[in-house]
């Protein structure tokens, strides 16, 4: 039985937040997108975040990605103190500490499935061979080593998010965000992609998807709601 001590829990943690705002000028105005958020999320845990259109969920995703920082309060991902990082500093953390999956596929048009996992990997100064091995285990895991070769043109659109997926976790990063990966694929294809987020959890990963698809939602582990800027 696991001793669930505070130094234990905390060790356990891959994302803490205390009293975390976020606020934005407009004009003279201060318009507040999150309120006092505390969020815990476990090593390992899939969690789902969730909230209607303007609700500050896209705001805390930024945050949870370090694409932007809070405006007050204390941001820790992987037993590192984030809040403050920004710049180059904040880019190196989610370079090496978060895989991206959008809506959108972001695949370069020209660029084959195996170059668009691999080019990550050369911008982070991988090993030729280390990223090699990366990119054909991503491949693997995605199903799809046989369309390695093809371009995104010529991929469906869950093929291209499957890409997608593998360049994601081809460096191998703690924590997935996953933001509505879902959202421009067909059901079937849709199914596909939560079946592969749900085995790379299986296998150790943290993954984190905002989504507003109550069905996806469900299948996370715990479901984190969002209403006018505050965690309810």
């Amino acid at each position: 039985m696991k001793k669930r001590t505070l130094i234990g829990i905390e060790e356990k943690l891959m994302i803490k937040i205390r009293r975390l705002y976020k606020q934005y000028k407009m004009g003279e105005n201060l318009i507040p997108a999150l309120i006092s958020v505390n969020l815990d999320i476990e090593n390992g845990e899939f969690v789902a975040i969730t909230g209607a259109s303007g609700s500050g969920k896209t705001t805390l995703m930024n945050i949870l990605g370090c694409l932007d920082a809070p405006s007050e309060g204390v941001y820790t991902l992987d037993g590192e103190d984030v809040s403050r990082l920004t710049g180059r500093r904040l880019a190196n953390v989610r370079n090496l500490k978060i895989g991206f999956i959008f809506q959108g596929f972001n695949l370069i048009p020209t660029l084959t499935a195996r170059e668009n996992i691999i080019l990550p990997l050369i911008y982070r100064k991988t090993p030729a061979g280390l990223r090699e091995k990366l990119t054909d285990s991503a491949l693997r895991l995605v199903g799809l080593s046989d369309r390695a070769s093809h371009l995104p043109s010529q991929l469906s659109g869950g093929q291209q998010q499957r890409v997608a997926i593998a360049r994601a976790i081809a460096a191998e990063p703690s924590l997935i965000l996953a933001d509505e990966p879902c959202g421009s694929l067909d059901s079937k294809s849709g199914a596909e992609i939560m079946h592969i987020l749900h085995q790379l959890n299986a296998a150790g990963r943290t993954v984190v998807l905002i989504t507003h698809d109550e069905k996806a939602a469900r299948t996370a582990g715990r479901v984190v709601r969002i209403s006018d800027g505050r965690v309810i």
